[in-house]
């Protein structure tokens, strides 16, 4: 993680928290700096202006005039023509007979290469009193706040961009250890987990959620390991029984003849057949076949697996049949039902219903037979792949065990749903739940 630098997710972090720091830092010491400016000067200026008018009310006293004795302060009277009256002695030194400011208003002036503030107050007789004090303990007071502030917000920077850092780095460390468990699990290692930590944070989330994918990528390749040996297992079973046979008549052409060899090698050819279209059209349904879509007549496909069923011999019941239209694929829909039927005609003792059932937002269609049913234990099993309940494990009676499979995809595919129960002479009824076409569709 930390080997990436400033690209990785520690890295970027960083830099962002300092960039915003930074700028909060810099923004708030300007701002900071000029209001003390502001707050020392208007404090300066307010003891000035006190103190003139403490010297303006002690001049206008009897015997007041004589500023010469004043220590260290800059003092001046000036007349209405301008021209210095009286002066303290240092005004005298650092200003000669140059007058300064006394329109009232605060002034800066440099003096002697001292910054100064001048203040005024006006006097009896039209004159005015000037003080000027001096600018440079304020200024060496802002001075000492700025040389402070310069060295303090870079060293706050730095302290927040290493806590930052390793802040970070401390949160990102499981992160780095599920990535380097997950980078060692490999097709041959899906049982193994990533360690959840325990500080139920938005990392252990994380590493949650990596083991519930590692199950279902297990749970998939398990399956898919079982429907291979299983497919391998169907298609071997017709490829040797044709073997069987030719061997058979290759040796002892006596024992049968070239009827009887046709006839086997065509019906185990058919269901050799049938087991790679059905294993093909599984493929097709996985990859999300069946996007093709158009109104469709449930009713429609529901009465004409009615009549093929009865034109067999069995009772079929079809008067629970209602007009509802769906839209979907018509030759997968066709499929599903066809594949129902046979079903339940593969397991009735004679009697079958069908029935299409719209109702609000979505149609029924059940198919039930009046055998032997589904326990409740085998009712979600029924509908793997290659799975056959125990009175229908022989070929003639239990098919190649992928019909149900299919329904199943063919359902998922058009947006339902299919389920197994008791039907009304306590067989199996299978409920297929499809989304009703909108009525402008």
């Amino acid at each position: 993680m930390g080997s990436r630098g400033w690209r990785s997710v520690r890295g970027r972090t960083t830099l962002g928290a300092t960039a915003v720091v930074a700028v909060a830092l810099i923004v708030g010491a300007f701002s900071f700096y000029g209001i003390l400016t502001t707050s020392i000067r208007a404090s300066t200026e307010r003891a000035a202006e006190q103190r003139v008018e403490e010297l303006a009310d002690r001049l206008d006293g009897p015997g007041g005039r004589d500023i010469r004795t004043l220590d260290d302060e800059i003092v001046q009277i000036i007349g209405p023509d301008g021209v210095v009256r009286a002066a303290s002695e240092e005004a005298q030194d650092e200003l000669g007979s140059t007058a300064l400011p006394s329109d009232g208003d605060t002034h800066t002036r440099t003096i002697d290469g001292t910054p100064m503030l001048v203040v005024s107050e006006d006097l009896r007789d039209d004159q005015t009193i000037v003080l000027a004090v001096r600018l440079d303990d304020d200024d060496e007071a802002l001075s000492t706040v700025a040389v402070l502030l310069i060295v303090a917000v870079p060293l706050l920077l730095i302290l927040v961009a290493v806590t930052t850092w390793l802040v970070v780095g401390r949160a990102l460390r499981p992160v780095n250890r599920i990535r380097e468990e997950v980078d060692g699990i490999t097709a041959e290692r899906l049982h193994r987990r990533v360690e959840v930590p325990p500080s139920a944070d938005e990392v252990a989330a994380l590493a949650t959620t990596m083991n519930g994918m590692l199950d279902r990528l297990d749970a998939s390749a398990t399956a898919q390991r079982r429907f291979v040996s299983d497919a391998s297992h169907e298609l071997r079973s017709p490829l040797a029984t044709i073997r069987q046979h030719a061997e058979l008549a290759q040796a002892h052409p006596g024992t049968t003849s070239i009827g009887e060899l046709a006839e086997v090698v065509s019906e185990e050819g058919l269901r050799l057949q049938g087991i790679v279209e059905s294993l093909l059209l599984l493929a097709r349904l996985d990859e999300g076949a069946g996007s093709h879509a158009e109104p469709v007549d449930l009713d429609d496909i529901a009465l004409g697996e009615v009549r093929r069923l009865r034109a067999s011999g069995l009772d079929v019941d079809g008067s629970g049949i209602a007009a509802a239209r769906v839209h979907g694929d018509p030759r997968l829909l066709g499929q599903l039902l066809r594949n129902l039927a046979d079903n339940a005609a593969r397991h009735s003792r004679g009697r079958l219903a069908i029935g299409v059932t719209p109702a609000d937002r979505h149609v029924f269609v059940t198919v039930e037979d009046d055998g032997a049913g589904v326990p409740p234990e085998e009712r979600e099993r029924i509908f793997e792949r290659f799975v056959r309940l125990d009175e229908a494990r022989s070929r003639d009676a239990g098919g190649s065990g992928l019909g149900l499979a299919i329904v199943r995809a063919i359902a998922t595919a058009a947006g339902g749903s299919v389920t197994v129960d008791d039907s009304r002479w306590g067989g199996a009824r299978f409920v297929v739940t499809l989304p009703l076409a909108h009525p402008g569709r």
